[in-house]
């Protein structure tokens, strides 16, 4: 994919979490089950990075646990960032800061030093481009502490199919298919007006290898949310 493509499509998304983040943010007022499970393995004490945090309703549910580690969520719309930090005690150990993952220093953001773990969860599958994905991952793996682990997932929306029936041609946002990847598709937004989002569909395969090149080993696959729990794959990678 060229970099004008991946332009459009970033910007493509961009437009539709500052016009529909208050619609989009009434659809998750709950984790999924997926993401649940996950936190399970947290001691409760760890350093956090939490990359595309939205309204912050996993920090929320780090809270109501009565986590003792510190928190950093970050996601590019502010609109959701203020939602997330309205919802939470002010001056705890909870911080949310806007970066946007494809300026090329998104982590100058960050607080000094390395992170226990780090999330992504439903985010790297609206990053256009594997030359984009791998630039976040390596630097996602740089700010993680030697052996720690990076826990995210990818939405398998071509495991249902009502959202098969949301895709939309490339031409609706003026583009031809031949100037995407394969994987890649377009999806229309309904609640609270129309609107279209990129999405990247990823395979196993793919994943792996993302996590090879970027400096990871994959410890765990597993797949949940939606009927039949396929709607979510869920993968623990781990800094090698």
């Amino acid at each position: 994919m060229d970099t004008t493509t991946a332009g459009r499509l970033l910007d493509l998304n961009k437009q539709f979490y500052q016009t529909f983040a208050l619609q989009f943010s009434a659809t998750r007022q709950r984790l999924q089950p997926g993401v649940r499970r996950l936190l399970e393995i947290m001691a409760g004490a760890e350093h956090v990075l939490d990359v595309g945090c939205g309204n912050g309703e996993l920090a929320r549910a780090l809270h109501r646990r009565g986590y003792a580690g510190s928190y950093t969520g970050l996601d590019l719309s502010s609109r959701l960032l203020d939602e997330a930090r309205g919802s939470l005690p002010p001056g705890g150990a909870f911080r949310f800061l806007e970066a946007d993952l494809v300026s090329p220093d998104w982590e100058a953001v960050l607080p000094p030093g390395r992170f226990d773990l780090a999330l992504a969860f439903a985010v790297l599958h609206h990053l256009p481009g594997h030359d984009l994905r791998r630039q976040v991952l390596e630097k996602v793996h740089n700010r993680l502490s030697p052996a720690r682990f990076f826990l995210h997932s990818e939405w398998q929306f071509l495991a249902s199919e009502r959202l098969r029936n949301r895709i939309q041609p490339w031409e609706a946002a003026g583009l031809s298919p031949d100037e995407v990847d394969p994987g890649d598709y377009l999806l229309d937004w309904r609640q609270g007006g129309y609107s279209l989002r990129y999405v990247h569909h990823f395979s196993e395969a793919e994943l792996a290898g993302l996590a090879a090149e970027t400096g990871f080993g994959i410890q765990e696959t597993t797949y949940s949310d939606g009927q039949g729990d396929r709607l979510g794959l869920y993968q623990i990678w781990k800094r090698v």
